[in-house]
C-alpha cells in the first residue's frame, strides 16, 4: 500500500487508543469471509456498505407506527434507525466505546423490517407457522438481508449486534458476551429463524450492541409521543405525571434525562444500567406507550385489510411460481419480471426454499410497493382508499 495511505490508515485508528478496556477495537473484528486491504477500519467499512445497500434504501417508505396517516412529519423507519444511531453514538462516545461499530450496527439494525411496521412483522411470522418454515423476526432478517440476499460482507460483531438488538425488552441492566463465538452467532441466527420470539433470548458479543439495543427504545419512547400528539391519539397532558416529573413530558426532554442517566450510571463498567428511579420511570412510559399509543385504532388502521392482503399477496406469489418455470419465465411485466428475477438469484443460494424466499420477498417491500403489488397482482383498485 501507498505510504501515505499508510499514513491514512493509522490516522483512522488514532481515536481507538483511547477506547476503554470494555470496547470493541477494529483489531478484534472478524470478518465472515476474506475481504480486500483498505484504509478504512473494519466497521467503517460495514457502515459504507450497509449504507449503500438497497435494503438501506427502502427505509423511507417504511412504516415505523402509523401505516395510513398522510402526514409528511410522522417518523418513518428511515428517521428511527438516524435517531437510534445518533443516540446510541453520544452514549457510546461518552462510555469510550466504538463509535463505528455503534453506527453500522444502529444503521442496519431494522434492514429487515417488513412493509407496515410491527403488524407486518406479526402477519408474516404468522404465515411461516402456518407453513412450518419456522418463524420469523425483523432482526434476524436483516442479517439475512445484508448477508445472504444482498451478498455484502459484514463484520461478524456488526452482524451479532443487530441480530441482538431488541427495541422491545427493558431491562435495567444490560450485559454482553465477550466470549461469544462466531459458531454460537450462527446458533443464534439459524434458531431465531425456527423458534418464535427466540431472538429475545440472544446476548450480544459486544457493550456497543448493548448501547444500540438499549438506544432502540430511547428513539423511540419520546418520538412516538410527538408522533401520536401531532396525529390526535393523544394530548401532552394525557402523559401520566408521576412519569413527566421524573423523565419530562417531550421528546427532548426524555431522550435528555434517559441518555444523561445511563451514562452516569454506566461509565467505566462492563454494563449499561438506569438509576432506579428513571428506570421504574421508563417502563411505566413504556406500558403507557403501548396501551395508549401502540393499541390505538390509529395505530392498527386497516389492520384486518392487511392481514388479508399479506396472505392473497403470499399465496398468489406462491402458486404463480410454483405453477410456472420462473427460472424461465421473464414475466409479462415488471411486477412479474421482479419477483422472478428475485427468486431466481434466491434458488442459487445454499438450503434455498421457495416458501422462505416468497417470505423475503413481501418483507423487503415498502408499503408502496406492497400495496401496488395487490393492486397488480390481485386485481384490486381501491387500495389507496386505505390512506383515507
Amino acid at each position: 500500500m501507498n505510504e501515505i495511505l499508510l499514513k491514512a490508515k493509522e490516522n483512522m485508528l488514532l481515536k481507538e487508543k483511547e477506547l476503554s478496556p470494555y470496547a470493541c477495537k477494529s483489531e478484534k473484528g472478524i470478518w465472515l469471509k476474506k475481504d480486500k486491504e483498505d484504509i478504512r477500519p473494519i466497521f467503517y467499512r460495514d457502515i459504507d456498505r450497509i449504507i449503500h445497500s438497497s435494503g438501506y434504501t427502502r427505509y423511507i417508505d417504511k412504516t415505523q407506527v402509523y401505516s395510513f396517516v398522510q402526514n409528511d412529519h410522522i417518523t418513518r423507519r428511515v428517521l428511527h434507525v438516524q435517531l437510534v444511531s445518533k443516540i446510541a453514538r453520544t452514549i457510546g462516545r461518552s462510555l469510550r466505546l466504538n463509535e463505528d461499530l455503534i453506527e453500522a450496527m444502529a444503521l442496519g439494525h431494522d434492514i429487515g423490517h417488513t412493509p407496515f411496521g410491527h403488524k407486518g412483522e406479526s402477519l408474516l411470522n404468522d404465515i411461516c407457522k402456518e407453513e412450518n418454515i419456522g418463524a420469523f423476526c425483523h432482526n434476524a432478517q436483516s442479517v439475512r438481508e445484508l448477508q445472504t440476499m444482498e451478498g455484502l460482507n459484514i463484520s461478524l460483531q456488526t452482524l451479532d449486534g443487530i441480530l441482538a438488538h431488541n427495541g422491545e425488552i427493558l431491562i435495567n441492566r444490560y450485559t454482553y458476551n465477550p466470549d461469544k463465538t462466531k459458531e454460537q452467532f450462527i446458533e443464534d441466527l439459524n434458531n431465531a429463524f425456527k423458534i418464535d420470539n427466540y431472538s429475545k433470548q440472544i446476548k450480544p458479543m459486544t457493550l456497543e450492541a448493548c448501547v444500540v439495543r438499549l438506544s432502540d427504545i430511547l428513539a423511540y419512547i419520546g418520538r412516538d409521543i410527538e408522533d401520536a400528539i401531532k396525529v390526535g391519539v393523544i394530548t401532552r397532558e394525557d402523559i401520566p405525571q408521576e412519569v413527566a416529573k421524573v423523565l419530562g413530558d417531550n421528546n427532548s426532554t426524555i431522550v435528555d434525562t434517559l441518555i444523561k442517566d445511563v451514562i452516569i450510571n454506566s461509565y467505566d463498567k462492563p454494563y449499561l444500567m438506569f438509576s432506579d428511579e428513571v428506570f421504574e420511570a421508563l417502563m411505566k412510559l413504556k406500558t403507557w406507550n403501548y396501551k395508549t399509543i401502540y393499541e390505538s385504532d390509529m395505530a392498527n388502521k386497516n389492520y384486518e385489510k392487511i392481514d388479508k392482503l399479506f396472505k392473497l399477496l403470499y399465496n398468489q406469489y406462491l402458486e404463480k411460481l410454483q405453477r410456472e418455470d420462473y427460472k424461465e419465465n421473464r414475466g409479462k411485466d415488471i411486477s412479474e419480471q421482479n419477483l422472478y428475477e428475485f427468486i431466481r438469484k434466491m434458488s442459487e443460494k445454499k438450503d434455498f426454499n421457495i416458501k422462505r424466499a416468497v417470505i423475503d420477498y413481501i418483507a423487503g417491500q415498502t408499503d408502496k410497493f406492497f400495496l401496488n403489488e395487490c393492486k397488480t397482482n390481485l386485481g384490486l383498485k381501491d387500495v389507496e382508499n386505505l390512506y383515507k
